[in-house]
């Protein structure tokens, strides 16, 4: 899909607006809205059309039930005849079980209908997330992702369920009820009529008013979920730097501003029933006056006097239902342009139209004089050019923000480059697809990332097909065998949220298994055994020696050890290349890597060479 000048637009809202959030812009109809939503629904349109017949045949019998009562008393009740009493009370009891069965009828279709479009934008939703580049990830809250997933979804769910096809027959029972007690009665339904403009008036003015205050409710709403899924994922900070108090004042703050926002809303709510009431007792007033003088000056029947009564309930309580819906429709409004709005962005880095698939790959890496800088203002990477032959070990060193882990990013195309080329056996990388090219790499965090499951369903996600016996040999070649076999269900011990359960050195190891499975050309280590004790990592290393044979591999380095086994060290400082060489030759040098290497080894005290960028 095609980028629009609205949906660039919003991206940058999205991403930018900070605590304001987007929904300060809602409107009370979107008619963009309205549309794409009506896209979902057009799927489903046999049983909406099933639903709306229910509706209306419900609809008719609300009508019919104070007329028939009128006919009750008019008729068979003065002229004293029972078994007319009888027919009638039979069609109002049928009356009654036509209106049960097209009821639930329409609440069981529409539910349905409801249930699978809230999957629908889910499942997309969560598609375009998925899709989307690390630029939108390195401004965006997971918080406001997750309330645009659960809780504007679930806005739509209650407009799709009820709200629209319980809006349309509520207001087609108004019109139906107002075209009856005008045939009846035309004079006093003008009466009946005379509170209508106040009703409307004072519906106006709140309905003014409650769409400032629910934007308000929305908007501390996606603050809330964002500061509590920032804790929980910062729960290990906090406790460390013994920040509990202010943590927990900061979200009682945000907490309590989420209460006051829904007390207003009460407010509102509460106000507005009973000014309905009070309206509707003022019409019952006008009614029983009037009639009654009418029934008593033989004007009017009795009958047409308590249908009059039934009527006037009736009429307002569609009116109460429909005002009430005015939430639920202006929370389906913000709601709908908030997923919308995610649905419709697109990735920064997306796959040319004409891309096609990387071949096999050899190993052959170039940076032709690239450029990059992720916010377009200040440069990263500036003129970096490097020439890498298949096989190769490449250990990227340098002092934080040097540029290391972009060079990375850059070849994986986490983010494109800035201006410059990065070639794969000749072939421009923004030329294929990004799938076939993060097929033929592999990468292994400092901070490795498992998922809630066994280990070995760990070990799979780098090769979803991979059989039992090649996750084994994989976790021997790291050295994870050993420590897996140990653990109370062996390859089959789950690993929960994040990895908990087991040590980070453990972590990692289980995640380098997870990026040898998948047989990759190309192995990206980004301080990939910096949580591995000296033990481990001598296993580790041997296991790498042999793995990396005929692969490239780019290497963040932490450790002397894995520099001084590189084919070649990149120095990088202020994003350019300040050297390049092996390790001995660099040492001889005794430029930018001597100096480096010394300072490390003076203010650590440890067999280990420059940090993270």
């Amino acid at each position: 899909m095609a980028a629009t000048p609205t949906a660039n637009r919003r991206h940058f809202l999205f991403e930018s607006a900070g605590d304001q959030d987007v929904e300060s812009g809602a409107r009370l109809y979107d008619r963009r809205v309205a549309a794409r939503l009506f896209d979902y629904l057009i799927p489903m349109k046999g049983k909406i059309v099933l639903a709306t017949l229910l509706m209306l045949i419900g609809s008719a019998s609300q009508v019919a039930g104070p007329f028939l009562i009128k006919s009750a008393i008019d008729g068979p009740i003065l002229e004293g005849d029972l078994s007319g009493i009888s027919l009638v009370v039979a069609i109002f009891m049928a009356n009654g079980v036509i209106f049960f069965l097209a009821q639930y009828g329409q609440t069981y279709l529409m539910a349905d209908v409801g249930f699978t479009v809230l999957h629908n934008l889910r499942v997309h939703m969560f598609w375009r997330v998925q899709s989307l580049s690390m630029r939108f990830f390195d401004k965006t809250q997971a918080g406001r992702v997750i309330a645009r997933l659960q809780s504007d979804v679930n806005a739509m769910q209650e407009l799709i369920t009820n709200g629209i096809i319980n809006t349309v027959g509520d207001l087609l029972t108004v019109v139906g009820i107002v075209v009856v007690m005008f045939t009846m009665n035309p004079t006093l339904s003008l009466l009946t009529y005379a509170v209508l403009p106040l009703l409307f008036l004072f519906s106006y003015l709140w309905r003014v008013r409650a769409r400032l205050v629910f934007q308000e409710t929305r908007r501390i709403l996606s603050l809330a979920i964002s500061n509590l899924a920032e804790n929980v994922n910062g729960v290990r900070i906090v406790q460390a730097f013994t920040h509990e108090d202010d943590s927990f004042d900061a979200f009682r703050t945000i907490n309590e501003e989420h209460r006051e926002s829904h007390k207003q809303a009460s407010r509102l709510a509460a106000m507005f029933m009973p000014a309905v009431e009070m309206l509707n007792a003022a019409a019952l007033a006008l009614i029983v006056w009037f009639g009654g003088v009418q029934v008593l000056e033989l004007e009017m029947t009795s009958g047409v006097l308590v249908a009059f009564i039934l009527y006037v309930t009736r009429f307002f309580e569609p009116i109460r239902q429909i005002s009430l819906q005015y939430t639920v429709f202006q929370s389906a409004v913000v709601a709908g342009e908030r997923i919308f709005e995610v649905i419709d962005l697109e990735p920064d880095v997306a796959n040319k139209p004409d891309a096609t698939p990387m071949p096999p790959i050899e190993g052959a890496v170039t940076l032709d004089r690239v450029h990059f800088s992720y916010d377009g203002e200040t440069p990263v990477l500036k003129d970096v050019s490097l020439q890498v032959e298949p096989g190769m070990t490449v250990a990227l060193v340098g002092h934080t923000g040097a540029g290391k882990s972009t060079i990375i990013n850059l070849l994986t195309r986490f983010y494109d480059v800035t201006d410059g080329s990065i070639r794969i056996d000749d072939t421009d990388i923004r030329d294929v697809t990004m799938e076939s090219l993060r097929r033929q790499i592999a990468i292994v965090l400092q901070e490795p990332f498992l998922y809630s499951g066994s280990i070995s369903d760990n070990i799979r996600f780098g090769k979803l097909d991979a059989k039992d016996e090649e996750i084994v040999a994989v976790a021997k070649a790291v050295g994870a065998h050993d420590f897996i076999m140990k653990s109370q269900h062996k390859y089959f011990t789950n690993v929960r949220e994040r990895g908990q359960g087991v040590s980070m050195g453990q972590r990692q190891l289980i995640s380098f298994a997870r990026a040898l499975i998948a047989d990759p050309r190309i192995i990206v280590l980004d301080e990939a055994t910096s949580n591995i004790d000296t033990a481990t990592e001598q296993l580790i290393q041997r296991a790498i020696n042999s793995l990396l044979k005929d692969r490239t591999a780019f290497v963040i380095a932490h450790r002397l050890s894995t520099i001084k086994e590189a084919d070649l060290v990149v120095v990088m400082k202020e994003g350019r290349i300040a050297e390049m060489g092996v390790h001995d030759e660099l040492l001889a040098r005794r430029g930018e890597y001597f100096n480096l290497y010394t300072m490390i080894f003076r203010y650590q005290g440890t067999d280990s060479a420059a940090g993270d960028s």
